[in-house]
């Protein structure tokens, strides 16, 4: 086996992580409720055979984490009506990782609410909170 020697700068997926997660203030499953229901946005990025497989989230607006950004970047074309900069947006995967990368990236774009469910889908399920 060959060693793998990361280039000069770059950074493992770990670390990636834990960047995202620290300027994040991420939401528990029963906060999440909450926040929705004071209307906040719940996107789900999610893969359609995931979402079969699993389950969804009632009133969750599903955007393919491929197209995310196009979406809820207020200064692209292709963004969705609501977008907004000041959007309090939830960000849900099955587990919580790539949400987390996704909310971080979102406040990259200058959604500086944007944050994820802690868990994902699974414990938003485990929690017992409304799925379909």
């Amino acid at each position: 086996m060959t060693a793998v020697t990361a280039p000069a700068g770059s950074r493992g997926i770990d670390e990636l992580l834990a960047r995202a997660r620290a300027r994040l203030t991420r939401l528990g499953p029963h906060e999440t409720h909450r926040a929705v229901e004071r209307g906040a946005v719940l996107i789900d990025i999610r893969p359609a055979a995931q979402r079969a497989e699993h389950g969804e989230i009632p009133g969750a607006i599903v955007i393919e984490r491929n197209v995310l950004e196009w979406r809820l970047d207020p200064r692209s074309d292709a963004r969705l009506p609501f977008t907004r900069y000041d959007l309090d947006v939830i960000v849900t995967c099955q587990e919580g990782y790539t949400s987390s990368l996704a909310a971080a990236a979102l406040q990259d774009l200058g959604l500086l609410r944007a944050t994820d469910l802690d868990g994902g889908f699974r414990a938003w399920q485990a929690a017992g909170l409304p799925t379909a």
